[in-house]
């Protein structure tokens, strides 16, 4: 299956979720067996569910995500502040914020135990969800995440200066084009370029983006106990990242008595650069720990 930007967005369902007394709207991709369940009434499939960083949103999963749904209910949301979910002022976006948005929406869809994929910061809400909630994860996959001290990224620390919500829209698009046209090991799909950009690209964009950027805190990643962490472990990482470098996964995996599969020829942006790859080696990882984490 095949998707462009419009039509993921037209694919979505929405849902409300409370984190730190504020009630706001998750939107997230959802398919496979089971998928729109009403009352979130539980399946007997295993549940995937696909986390994305910043500056993305759910979108950057679209070669990923659906590929499993013949076996797997996958759910795919956009982080609070992010991509066609809440993005209203006066609420947190940090890491620690998506943790509880993700423990809110899967009560919400009747989950109680998932395997985690996640990518950027991502990984960062889904190590903190697994180490306080070791209990709903059977397996944890992360994807240049971050980790420990491994961020922030200068880059994504100037957008959440102020002057962000002054940039002209020219300016605003030629940051974008540096992050996801260059940012690509190879030549970029102008899809996956479009679909990155067009979240930040409406009327409120550049306050969101502000919004997301400053909330990276590196403090909610050394201050997890990874020791807490029992779910099994595969560090997916694109070999050539200079962002989060494939030894923070390295080191991830030792802690976490995982194992690391490098892909090369691979960027930051490891999912749309190597797709096909990515696709195999979760899908292997997946079916080696089949049932390894007990009932689903």
């Amino acid at each position: 299956m095949s998707f462009d930007h419009e039509a993921w967005s037209g694919a979505q369902s929405e849902t409300t979720v409370s984190v730190d007394g504020h009630e706001l709207s998750v939107a997230y991709y959802e398919g496979g067996p089971g998928s729109g369940s009403p009352d979130g009434e539980p399946t007997d499939a295993e549940t995937l569910v696909f986390l994305h960083g910043v500056p993305t949103w759910s979108f950057l999963w679209r070669r990923i995500a659906p590929a499993f749904e013949e076996k797997y209910r996958v759910i795919v949301p956009d982080l609070l502040g992010y991509g066609n979910s809440d993005r209203r002022d006066s609420f947190d976006r940090s890491i620690r914020a998506q943790e509880e948005m993700l423990g809110a929406l899967l009560d919400g869809l009747g989950e109680r135990r998932v395997t985690l994929v996640a990518h950027d910061i991502g990984g960062g809400a889904a190590l903190r969800f697994a180490a306080s909630a070791p209990d709903r994860v059977d397996r944890l996959v992360a994807s240049n995440a971050v980790c420990y001290d491994s961020w922030p990224v200068e880059f994504v620390s100037g957008l959440g200066l102020p002057e962000t919500e002054t940039l002209g829209d020219g300016e605003l698009e030629g940051k974008l084009d540096f992050a996801f046209a260059e940012g690509t090991y190879g030549e970029a799909d102008p899809e996956f370029v479009a679909g990155m950009k067009a979240p930040w690209l409406r009327a409120d964009g550049k306050r969101a983006l502000a919004r997301a950027a400053v909330a990276t805190n590196t403090n909610h990643t050394t201050e997890i106990d990874y020791g807490a962490i029992d779910a099994e472990v595969l560090c997916l990482w694109g070999s050539d990242d200079v962002l989060q470098p494939v030894e923070y996964g390295e080191r991830l995996a030792e802690d976490l008595d995982g194992r690391v599969v490098e892909l090369e020829d691979a960027y930051h942006w490891v999912l749309e650069d190597r797709p096909e790859a990515y696709r195999e080696e979760l899908r292997a990882f997946l079916t080696e720990t089949d049932g390894a984490g007990g009932e689903a």
